[in-house]
């Protein structure tokens, strides 16, 4: 069966053309999610769990999959592995005692002040609500797609400083390049995220 033909047969009810369909997935997902994963998020998060979880949705959900092409049935894939990503980094990078941002010093925030603000390790509202949640996910998909949008050694940098949340300097060893040149890398990274994501309803920019 093609691919075609398995995302039909899967919405007809065949769970063994389901189990195959996503199955075909699987490495491309789980490279999504680790591209979109900070090294140091990776250590708390199996990107194979996360599309484990995926499926595991995709399975509980396939009656609202209103597709029928297998560019259709991969995007709305897509769609929920990045919401399970931005879980991930609200869940363990924003809202954890031990996130990233905590783990920054108060004299590297000063050092590398000239950067900009760390916008992405600022949390929208209440740490705990429903709607607290659900914007600070939203917000961490925006970020995560805008990213991708960047050249990239800027999206790397700006990744390593306020995903990983590294210093000025361990950013200068990690990408063997100058202070200068990564300050330059992170300001024009900035400004060309506030001209793609929306920075007058975006709680981050």
């Amino acid at each position: 069966m093609t691919t075609t033909q398995l995302v039909v047969a899967s919405k007809a009810g065949d769970n063994a053309a389901l189990g195959r369909l996503l199955e075909q997935y699987r490495g491309y997902l789980i490279m999504l999610a680790h591209r979109n994963l900070s090294e140091k998020l990776r250590r708390r998060v199996d990107p194979v769990d996360i599309v484990q979880v995926t499926f595991l949705e995709a399975k509980r959900d396939l009656g609202s999959f209103r597709g029928a092409s297998a560019g259709e049935f991969a995007a709305w894939l897509r769609g929920m592995l990045k919401n399970n990503v931005a879980s991930a980094v609200t869940r363990h990078v924003m809202t954890q005692k031990r996130s990233v941002r905590r783990e920054v010093t108060a004299a590297a925030k000063a050092a590398d002040e000239s950067a900009g603000s760390p916008w992405i390790a600022q949390l929208p509202g209440s740490t705990t609500s429903p709607s607290g949640i659900a914007i600070r996910a939203e917000t961490a998909v925006a970020l995560l797609e805008a990213l991708h949008q960047l050249p990239e050694t800027q999206a790397e940098a700006i990744r390593l400083r306020y995903m990983e949340g590294l210093s000025l300097g361990e950013i200068v060893q990690r990408m063997d390049k100058s202070d200068t040149a990564v300050a330059g890398l992170l300001k024009r990274g900035l400004k060309k995220l506030r001209t793609i994501i929306d920075a007058e309803n975006n709680p981050y920019l």
